[in-house]
């Protein structure tokens, strides 16, 4: 798969060999040694994937890969790149010559003739690093919205960069430490931009370029502003429709039998439809659908969840006329040890919510049996306001993330998503209440305003601008993190970041002009599905309803408990867990087994990093 990885050693005798490059590209999930790589003189070294890697020697003087002198630049690139060719003729047309027409090629040639500018010139969902011997610098970027991720950390003046945090934990190059500030970001539900959970580690922020040479620094080169919305409800509408429509488009362009993640719900649905009318008559799209053993004929509805999704998935998919597969999943997939490694390893980091992310990783390698790229809906419910909490005024008004309270307002989590076993004189050591409450208000001064803007639609404004900034990105890293562990290329048609522009500036009454949460987006694709579809209420993930897992759970907590080697065991509130073990029922809320969930999984973690 994909993944990128090197270094810049501005010192003398800075910097690693070979092998330790070798060991990095091993070390990014789903690819091996040897991909490809660069290895310039004067203490730079880039690695990455076949068709990933490109070079400039100086005219004239044709150089292969591999060769000891040095190119004028080189690029490592991640990902995919929307109106490359746009792109290439631009160049061509200010005298570039291309060899072989790759993104990374494109991205390259775009940097030699506009310098670092050349990432705002650039559409798609990338994370690249150019090395430029001319200057000795090494410029590192990723793509608007954080899609692709991408790492870094300074060690004894050299500077390692890696689309994965473990690639920089090989050959002790960053000793792994999990410190109080990594703790607190690992159980806070907010992200932090520029943070990991391993002390020295940092990442690149969505939308900006860190260039690491004299006078190193990392700018922006994409943000959210704030402008006045002219734009009638028609006119709203049909320009919603016109950049889903166009965003879709480009994302099946150039993909072989694409497949869609269909869950029966309002955007996957979208999704699928559009991509159906893309695509025809040039070729068949295939559909996918995550669904339990026994799910819809047993469903049990909660607060969230009120209709099981195959039934409605199935109904699109009959509707587009697509080539349609349901994944049945069983408790023994979601607890298969294998299984819950190979999610935990894929994130790199603990999460409450291992069965999703098995559930994740199994559909992501089922569509990759199919196809090598899948349509998400992913980042919808962000910018078209899709929460629940969202339509809540008690949780919008609250002075904290509007998840968070949420969150707090189910017992099962009132100490935090998954902290409910934690020892709480930790948890109050952490100040985590302190450390959200901080990152909440840095999170809201960097929203934009309309000068008089205020009410409402000012509050609402901040809320959109802290979902697509501080909850997005954490799905955005799951979700790669997984596919890139299944072999399969996500791309998100919602992540576009004119449709995240223009939305971001369509006034909250627009956006729930019929009293409904999304009511654009029903609006702009309701005559392509279904109307059971675009009527149906929102609905989560599915969450396994079989008492059998939650009881499995229960029962390695117990072992857990009695291990005395667990590195977790003295972060636990030993009275709290050993109740969690023996509890009858797995207690009163499907939120509550995220506690037992979350020791597991930092269990798990501890051990292997």
């Amino acid at each position: 798969m994909s993944g990128i990885a090197g270094w810049f050693a501005p010192g003398p005798g800075a910097g690693h060999q070979r092998p330790t490059l070798d060991a990095m590209t091993a070390a990014l999930t789903g690819q091996g040694p040897g991909e490809g790589r660069i290895w310039p003189a004067g203490g730079a070294a880039l690695a990455g994937p076949r068709g990933g890697l490109a070079e400039d020697p100086e005219p004239g003087r044709p150089r292969a890969v591999g060769r000891e002198e040095p190119p004028r630049a080189a690029v490592a690139f991640d990902g995919v790149l929307y109106e490359a060719a746009a792109v290439r003729a631009e160049l061509a047309g200010r005298g570039h010559r291309f060899r072989d027409g790759t993104d990374a090629e494109t991205v390259l040639h775009a940097y030699l003739e506009w310098g670092a500018d050349c990432a705002a010139r650039l559409d798609g969902a990338f994370a690249f690093a150019v090395w430029d011997a001319r200057r000795r610098r090494l410029l590192l970027c990723r793509d608007r919205l954080g899609v692709r991720p991408l790492y870094h950390a300074r060690l004894d003046g050299a500077v390692y960069f890696a689309s994965e945090p473990k690639a920089l934990l090989v050959d002790s190059l960053v000793e792994p430490v999990l410190d109080a500030e990594g703790l607190r970001e690992l159980f806070t539900q907010a992200k932090t931009p520029g943070l990991s959970v391993f002390r020295g580690i940092d990442e690149v922020r969505p939308g900006h370029v860190l260039d690491v040479g004299p006078g190193s620094a990392e700018r922006a080169y994409w943000t959210l502003r704030a402008e006045p919305h002219t734009d009638g409800l028609d006119t709203t509408v049909a320009t919603v429709h016109a950049l889903l429509a166009d965003s879709v488009a480009r994302a099946v362009t150039g993909a072989t039998s694409p497949c869609s993640l269909l869950s029966g719900g309002l955007d996957s649905g979208a999704v699928t439809a559009l991509a159906a009318r893309a695509l025809d008559p040039a070729g068949t799209l295939r559909t996918a659908t995550a669904t339990f053993v026994g799910y819809a004929e047993n469903f049990r509805p909660d607060n969230v969840r009120t209709t099981p999704d195959a039934p409605y998935a199935a109904e699109v998919a009959r509707h587009v006329g697509s080539d349609h597969t349901d994944v049945v999943l069983g408790t023994a997939d979601l607890l298969d040890r294998r299984l819950r490694e190979a999610a935990l390893r894929a994130q790199d980091r603990p999460t409450p919510f291992a069965e999703m992310d098995v559930a994740g990783l199994l559909i992501f390698r089922a569509a990759r049996e199919r196809s090598a790229v899948a349509l998400s809906g992913e980042a919808a419910d962000e910018i078209f306001g899709g929460f629940t909490w969202m339509h809540e005024p008690d949780l919008t008004a609250a002075d904290q993330f509007p998840w968070v309270a949420y969150e707090h307002s189910h017992e099962a989590s009132r100490r935090g998503l998954g902290l409910g076993l934690f020892d709480r004189g930790l948890l109050q050591k952490l100040e985590l209440a302190a450390y959200g409450a901080d990152r909440y208000r840095q999170a809201l001064a960097e929203v934009p305003r309309l000068d008089g803007e205020g009410g409402q639609e000012r509050r609402m404004r901040e809320i959109c601008h802290l979902h697509v900034l501080r909850w997005l990105p954490r799905l955005l890293d799951r979700d790669d993190r997984l596919s890139r562990a299944a072999g399969l290329e996500v791309r998100m048609p919602f992540c576009d970041y004119r449709l995240v522009e223009y939305l971001f500036n369509v006034p909250w009454a627009l956006k729930t002009f019929d009293g409904r949460e999304k009511s654009l987006l029903r609006a702009a694709v309701g005559e392509l599905l279904p109307r059971s579809v675009v009527e149906r209420r929102k609905s989560p993930f599915p969450v396994n309803q079989d008492p059998a897992y939650s009881q499995i759970l229960r029962a390695e907590l117990a072992r857990l408990l009695d291990a005395s080697d667990s590195p977790v065991l003295p972060l636990l509130d030993p009275v709290a867990a050993r109740g969690a073990a023996a509890e009858a029922r797995g207690g009163a809320h499907w939120l509550s087994r995220l506690n037992i969930e979350m020791v597991l999984q930092l269990h798990g973690w501890l051990t292997t990093y």
